[in-house]
């Protein structure tokens, strides 16, 4: 579990400590040296980082040539990066690794609720939350590249334009597509966001 106190200095404030834990715990590692590199479907196996020269070492190897997942968040090692030597030892720092991972999860929440039609019920909530964590382990969600396109932030902040109601559609996740995207070539809006994410319910048994 993440430190109740990280989470409140460093996490994006567009959503609840309840969200980022829930975040952590689904798609992340309690590790903040943590590196997991896949190429396609297959994980290549990495030695373990010890300090940060070793991870940002192993980081620099292999993005743009494979996927690289790091810290606390598993954030892309490449978004918003066009050559690995420019990557930087932020990546691994706890507080610096939960910023820019929540603030990109939070992204990644409003483009699949933007999906749903931008409901409003909380019965809607558990399934766009595991689509999200679909989205953030994958990189695409419905086709969409949810790293590198821009943030829907103001139509799912007004309901979208027509107001629809999405409900009925079938999960992305659900179908268990496995696809990954090439973080380096991706492009990120990563912005603080205005509207607060509150799906504290969705643990609820």
């Amino acid at each position: 579990m993440v430190d109740a106190a990280l989470i409140k200095e460093c996490a994006d404030p567009s959503l609840t400590a309840a969200i980022v834990e829930q975040f952590v715990a689904a798609a992340g590692s309690t590790d903040p040296l943590a590196v997991i590199v896949k190429s396609g479907s297959r994980v290549i196996l990495v030695p373990k980082p010890s300090s940060t020269d070793e991870a940002m070492a192993i980081i620099r190897q292999h993005a743009g040539r494979s996927v690289v997942r790091v810290g606390l968040t598993q954030f892309p090692a490449g978004v918003g990066v066009k050559d690995a030597a420019d990557l930087k030892p932020e990546l691994v720092d706890p507080c610096e690794n939960l910023r820019k991972g929540t603030a990109m999860f939070a992204k990644v929440l409003r483009i699949v609720t933007k999906w749903y039609g931008n409901p409003k019920s909380e019965e809607a909530l558990p399934q766009i939350f595991d689509d999200a964590v679909y989205a953030w382990r994958t990189g695409e969600f419905e086709g969409v590249r949810v790293f590198q396109v821009e943030d829907p932030r103001d139509e799912v902040e007004t309901g979208g334009a027509n107001g629809e109601q999405g409900h009925e559609k079938q999960s992305p996740a659900a179908e268990g597509a496995e696809r990954t995207a090439d973080p380096l070539q991706e492009k990120a809006d990563i912005g603080a966001a205005d509207m607060r994410i509150d799906l504290t319910r969705i643990g609820a048994k």
